[in-house]
């Protein structure tokens, strides 16, 4: 599903990743871990074609996004990736129902087809009743599991995920975590997380630690 090979970033003179090897597998939840300044984000962003490595390749569901042009990565990245942010990233003008939409119209999908795809993942997370709601009417947890919908809405083979229940208290941190694998094993997307909660990290299928830009095998604080 993921393969990375050799994957190299610097800014300036700062060498963030040194050499990343990877392979995630379809269907896994994976979690990335390490200390502040490790690299998380940096690999997660490279993966998700927002930003492009110095060296190495780096494959996504059998295509070589390293390769691709401006154009066609914009195209990939709208079909064949979610993502999910700390922060919601909710637009405040649309209810919950056109947030969920907006891709599926990037992608060029018709109302009915990408109305039809946002009820059944409302319908799946219990907020069908919250659909014309706008985001300042929605809790922090509503809130959040709309901007999981929306990753969803073009059904993605990779969801990816940066510090995605920082901002939420414990029951809504489960509940979040909980919603990851019903999504897996509702629906086959792969799961791939930067994460600072060693909850959720205890019980993704793997976890990757970094450490320095590079992949280490011993267990690292989360801090």
């Amino acid at each position: 599903m993921i393969d990375i090979k050799n994957i190299t970033k610097s800014f300036g003179a700062l060498q963030v990743l040194k050499g990343i090897d990877l392979h995630i597998d379809k269907g896994e939840v994976v979690s990335i871990v390490g200390p502040s300044g490790a690299g998380k984000t940096t690999l997660l962003q490279i993966i998700g074609t927002l930003d492009r490595p110095d060296t190495g390749t780096v494959r996504v569901d059998g295509i070589d996004v390293t390769s691709l042009s401006s154009k066609r990565l914009s195209d990939f990245r709208n079909t064949h990736l979610g993502f999910v942010f700390q922060f919601h990233q909710l637009l405040p003008e649309f209810t919950a129902i056109e947030n969920i939409m907006i891709p599926a119209y990037i992608a060029g999908k018709s109302q009915k087809v990408a109305k039809a795809r946002a009820e059944e993942l409302l319908h799946f997370m219990g907020l069908s009743d919250r659909a014309s709601h706008k985001p300042n009417e929605l809790s922090g947890g509503e809130k959040q599991r709309i901007a999981v919908a929306r990753a969803l809405v073009n059904n993605p083979a990779v969801v990816l995920a940066d510090e995605p229940s920082g901002s939420l208290d414990t029951r809504n941190k489960e509940d979040l975590h909980k919603l990851f694998f019903d999504l897996r094993d509702q629906f086959g997307q792969t799961f791939v997380i930067v994460t600072h909660d060693e909850t959720l990290a205890a019980i993704t299928d793997r976890t990757i630690h970094l450490r320095d830009g590079q992949v280490v095998q011993t267990p690292i604080p989360l801090t």
